[in-house]
C-alpha cells in the first residue's frame, strides 16, 4: 500500500493482476476511490485516465462465516450478464488474498445514478419519480421470472427450507456481531420462528433489493435502470423476501433514521400498498402472508445495521456514517415486533 492508495485498495498489486490476467485493458497508471453509500463490502471505481472500471471487495476485517462471498456475486452476475437483466458485466474474479488481502472482482463501470434521498428525486417531479418506482418493481418482477438452470444458477441455492434457514443464519449473524444489549431481537426471532409460511414458487433473489442499490439513467429522457448493483446476499429463494425488503424500506423513512435512505418519501413515489399491488399483479404470486416477510425484512435489516456497527466500533469499516448505524437497530426490531403483533 502507499499514501495514495484507498484502504484496502492496493493499486500496485490490482495493476500487477490486472495485466497479467486482462493483459492490455490498463493503459496507464491506476487512481482509485471509495465508492460512498456502500456499507457492507467495499466498492471502488478506478481509473486508468482514459477508462474506469469497478473493484469490489469484503470489508477490512470481521467478516462472518458465509457473508461477503465475493466468488457468490461474480457468479450471479455474470450468469445473469445473457438476460433482459440490467447489469454490469464481469472482466474478473480474483481469489488470491495476496493481491488485495482478499477476494475481489472487475466489473465495468455503468453510468447512472444510485438514488439515495428524496431530494434527488424531487427536482425530477413526481411523475418521473414514480416511473422510476414502477420500474424498480418491473424489474424485480423480472429478476423473478429468470430461470436459474437457463443461466447455469441451478444450484445457485437450495430453496428448500430457505425460510427456515434464513432465519437461523441471520440470527448467527447478530450472535456474531452482538456485544451490547439490544432490547426486543430474542422476542422478534422467536415471533418468526413461530409462524414461518410456506414458500412458493423459488426464484433468483437480489437479496437487498432497493432504489439506492440500483442505477438510474436518465440521458435520453426515459430514466432507465441501467444495472442492478451489490448481489453479495443473491441467492435461490422465496422471492417475496425481495418484495418485503422495498416495503420495509419505504416503511423505514417513518422511522427517522438518519443513516437509512429515505427516497421513499419523495412526492410521486408510490405507497407501499401500491408497490405490493404492482409485484402482485405483474408476478401472479400470492402476497396474502406479506407481514411475516416485512417482519423478517426488519430482523434483517437490523441484523445487518448491527454488524455494521460492530465493525465501526473495531475501526474496521471505510467510509462516512457508519457511527449512526447503531442508533437504527432497536427501532428495527420494534417495529418488526409490532408489525408482527399486528398479523396475529
Amino acid at each position: 500500500m502507499t499514501s495514495n492508495d484507498p484502504p484496502g485498495l492496493a493499486l500496485g498489486t490490482l495493476r500487477a493482476c490486472l495485466d497479467e490476467r486482462l493483459p492490455g485493458l490498463v493503459g496507464g497508471e491506476l487512481t482509485g476511490e471509495v465508492v460512498q453509500g456502500g456499507r457492507s463490502n467495499l466498492t471502488y471505481v478506478v481509473s486508468d485516465g482514459a477508462n474506469r472500471w469497478v473493484v469490489r471487495r469484503p470489508p477490512l476485517g470481521h467478516v462472518l462465516p458465509t457473508a461477503h462471498d465475493m466468488k457468490r456475486e461474480h457468479r450471479v452476475i455474470t450468469g445473469l450478464g445473457p438476460t433482459a437483466m440490467p447489469v454490469p458485466e464481469t472482466l474478473l474474479l480474483c481469489e488470491d488474498p495476496d493481491v488485495l488481502g482478499a477476494p475481489f472482482y472487475v466489473m465495468e463501470f455503468v453510468e447512472g445514478t444510485p438514488y439515495r434521498t428524496a431530494d434527488e428525486l424531487v427536482p425530477l417531479g413526481a411523475e418521473r419519480t414514480r416511473a422510476i418506482a414502477h420500474s424498480l418493481v418491473d424489474t424485480l418482477v423480472a429478476l423473478h421470472e429468470v430461470e436459474p438452470d437457463s443461466v447455469g444458477l441451478g444450484d445457485f441455492g437450495r430453496p428448500e427450507g430457505f425460510l427456515e434457514r434464513q432465519l437461523r443464519r441471520w440470527k448467527k449473524q447478530l450472535d456474531g456481531s452482538r456485544n451490547r444489549d439490544l432490547p426486543g431481537a430474542d422476542a422478534l426471532h422467536d415471533r418468526l420462528a413461530a409462524a414461518i409460511p410456506a414458500s412458493g414458487r423459488p426464484s433468483i433473489i437480489h437479496g437487498d433489493y432497493r432504489l439506492d442499490n440500483v442505477l438510474v439513467d436518465g440521458a435520453d429522457g426515459t430514466d432507465r435502470i441501467t444495472a442492478v448493483l451489490d448481489w453479495e446476499m443473491s441467492t435461490l429463494g422465496d422471492p417475496l423476501t425481495d418484495l418485503a425488503l422495498m416495503v420495509a424500506y419505504a416503511e423505514r423513512s417513518a422511522l427517522n433514521l438518519d443513516f437509512v435512505s429515505n427516497a421513499t418519501t419523495a412526492p410521486g413515489y408510490p405507497s407501499p400498498d401500491e408497490v405490493v399491488a404492482r409485484y402482485a399483479g405483474r408476478s401472479g404470486r400470492d402476497v396474502s402472508a406479506l407481514n411475516w416477510y416485512v417482519g423478517f425484512a426488519f430482523f434483517k435489516l437490523a441484523v445487518i445495521l448491527e454488524g455494521i456497527y460492530f465493525r465501526f466500533t473495531k475501526g474496521q469499516t471505510v467510509g462516512e456514517g457508519f457511527e449512526r448505524a447503531g442508533d437504527g437497530v432497536i427501532p428495527l426490531i420494534r417495529h418488526g415486533n409490532e408489525i408482527l403483533k399486528e398479523d396475529r
